[in-house]
């Protein structure tokens, strides 16, 4: 039997390596962006459906979700719509504070409320959220965008537990350094001169060529696929080899000694 994934955020980056890796494998794939009429590459693919979403509209979520299971019964959910806020909360506008909550956190959260009830009927499906390493671990000058990612953590072990009644996984994906254009249209930065140095910085650690260099779009998306047909009930998937690296850090030396060396790496 044909199997559906769903995808928000499709149009570049992970998401759109995602839609082309599950359907050279066979699966349906309703891909989802905001304007899927400027979509090219995708348009033209077989088993690719495009249609519009909105992950800050509501309304928007609703309807999209709606027409997706009018064309095909959904199997899995890929939650991956989302993009980065840099910069010192200094100097955030309210309105970027509140849009990449909307959109990283909020978003994932409405577009999965709006598929459960069709999981919980079917007694299966599978919920999968991209997150970050930025969702295990900090850095400076992420403060609202790792808030963001750590609140999806959270919220999808919360999760797991309610969607275990009803035979429904819900697992996060955690990618490293990505070679896509996230540092560029998918990044939204603000400055302050009271951090200028410290932006400087950190501007310079993301554009190292070690970070440039580390995962492909393709590389992630493989992992997303691990997720959703290894028939695991495993709620996180470290994606990247730098990703894997960070976190063990982590773990080894514990939060404190962790957040201490960041700060010596920034000189802080």
């Amino acid at each position: 039997m044909d199997k559906t994934i769903f995808i928000t955020g499709a149009s570049s980056g992970l998401g759109r390596a995602t839609a082309k890796l599950f359907a050279s494998k066979g699966w349906n794939v309703i891909a989802t962006m905001r304007n899927p009429d400027k979509e090219l590459e995708l348009k033209g693919l077989e088993r690719i459906t495009l249609l519009p979403l909105d992950v800050t509209n509501v309304e928007n979520i609703e309807a999209t979700v709606k027409s997706a299971l009018s064309i095909s019964d959904v199997d899995v959910l890929f939650n991956n719509a989302g993009y980065g806020l840099a910069g010192p909360l200094e100097a955030y506008s309210d309105m970027q504070i509140s849009r990449q909550f909307e959109t990283n956190t909020l978003g994932m959260i409405r577009t999965a409320k709006a598929f459960i009830p069709h999981f919980r009927t079917k007694q299966r499906g599978i919920i999968i959220n991209t997150t970050s390493i930025g969702g295990l671990v900090a850095y400076p000058l992420g403060s609202i965008y790792h808030a963001t990612k750590w609140a999806v953590e959270g919220w999808s072990e919360g999760m797991w537990f309610e969607m275990a009644l009803h035979n429904i996984s819900i697992k996060t994906v955690s990618p490293g350094g990505i070679k896509t254009d996230f540092m560029g249209r998918s990044l939204d930065a603000a400055q302050h001169e009271a951090y200028a140095a410290l932006f400087n910085k950190v501007l310079a650690a993301f554009n190292s060529e070690d970070v440039l260099k580390a995962n492909t779009p393709e590389s992630i998306a493989a992992v997303v696929y691990e997720a959703a047909t290894d028939g695991k009930k495993q709620l996180r998937y470290l994606a990247g080899d730098d990703a894997v690296e960070t976190y063990n850090q982590r773990l080894k030396v514990g939060p404190e000694a962790f957040k201490d060396g960041v700060a010596q790496a920034f000189e802080l």
